[in-house]
């Protein structure tokens, strides 16, 4: 998958989709930030550095602090593929992204999400 689209969209045109989504289903902006912390490592000032300089999501996950090693964890099937199988390292890593919020705006519980760690800080 060397060269999708996705890995040259914006992080910043990404996020909002992801805040609208899970607003929509009545959970919050702090949930999302919440999980893609807890994915990647970012702090809240990393977070609104990546959005506001307009990085892909090649760079946002390139820079990404740490990536956290309970990611592996993640299971299931978003945009009809499971996550578990997707070749691609970028491309797993954005469909972890995926999976995290959708498992959010699906209502799921923190403590379930973040792979029983129930902290976004590792």
């Amino acid at each position: 998958m060397a060269g999708h689209r996705i890995f040259s969209t914006s992080f910043a045109s990404i996020y909002p989709l992801y805040v609208t989504k899970v607003e929509r289903k009545g959970h919050t902006r702090d949930e999302v930030d919440t999980v893609i912390r807890w994915l990647t490592g970012y702090d809240d000032a990393g977070l609104a550095e990546v959005v506001a300089d307009g990085s892909d999501m090649e760079t946002f996950f390139a820079r990404a602090p740490r990536m956290n090693p309970d990611a592996s964890l993640i299971t299931g099937v978003i945009c009809g593929l499971r996550v578990e199988d997707v070749e691609d390292p970028l491309m797993q890593q954005i469909r972890w992204m995926d999976k995290l919020v959708d498992e959010v705006a699906r209502g799921k519980k923190m403590t379930s999400i973040l792979r029983g760690s129930g902290t976004a800080s590792v």
